[in-house]
């Protein structure tokens, strides 16, 4: 559980919610058809950009990817690939095979290398592999982005709206101002759909693809080492320039020849 998110989401929701209720009556803040405007016509614009089947994986990405954390530590991948390293020049790649993997894409690379595979291959394959999940994430992001920016253009399309409605009928004086704050609300809503949803997800899938690009391109190189029978410690030497000198939490830009 990535309690950023959750924490962000519940906090923002809240102060919202003080906000309103502190200074007013709630149900003046509903207007279902304003509602109604912008969640349909970000929708629509939406699937004008995209397919439906990209809109419906991106929403499902989005969603995991905020709340579920999944990244793997650099430090006990580096650590784990030390001690399959120094198995494999004991015992040969085949005694790798019964492994315990914590991390999918490693234990993909590693049964590559035991299946007796050329590095050459394995480097391409895994290479493939990650570049396909990271444009998955990218097109998640971009469609986030997407209605981070229809929401609140949205919005101002019902308050537009809602603004000619009240100009229609001006013969009514005190009907001005409760038409008007019916008008305004549309613009929250749009504003909320995008600073408070939308354009945080669209980040969040951002961080996580820049850190998938680079946890994966260290799981690479750690295979392409074992592969290729190198040391433990040459292994080691190689991993850790991809550790941050902060703590080692999220790896340096990958290697231009593993990517």
């Amino acid at each position: 559980m990535d309690l950023a998110t959750l924490i962000g989401m519940v906090f923002g929701t809240i102060v919202i919610f003080l906000a309103i209720i502190t200074g007013g009556d709630f149900s003046t803040f509903v207007n279902v058809p304003g509602l109604l405007v912008v969640l349909g016509g970000t929708i629509a614009s939406t699937l004008i950009k995209f397919s439906l089947s990209d809109c419906l994986f991106a929403l499902k990405l989005g969603i995991k990817q905020a709340f579920v954390d999944e990244s793997a530590d650099p430090r006990e991948l580096v650590e784990q690939i030390k001690s399959m390293a120094n198995k494999a020049r004991k015992d040969g790649l085949l005694a790798l095979e019964d492994e315990d993997f914590t991390n999918v894409f490693l234990k993909k690379g590693i049964q590559l290398c035991v299946d007796g595979q050329q590095p050459e291959f394995v480097q391409k394959i895994l290479a493939a592999e990650m570049e396909n999940s990271i444009q998955r994430m990218q097109l998640g992001s971009r469609i986030y982005t997407a209605i981070g920016d229809a929401a609140p253009a949205f919005g101002m399309i019902g308050t537009l709206v809602g603004l000619v409605q009240m100009l229609a009928n001006m013969s009514d004086p005190s009907s001005i101002g409760p038409s008007m704050a019916v008008a305004l609300l549309t613009t929250l809503y749009g504003a909320l759909l995008a600073n408070l949803i939308a354009l945080p997800i669209a980040d969040k899938l951002g961080l996580r693809y820049q850190y998938d690009r680079k946890t994966k391109t260290l799981i690479i190189e750690g295979v392409l080492g074992i592969a290729q029978g190198e040391s433990p410690h040459v292994i080691d030497e190689v991993l850790t320039t991809y550790l941050t000198e902060s703590g080692g939490g999220d790896p340096e830009p990958a290697a231009e020849g593993a990517a």
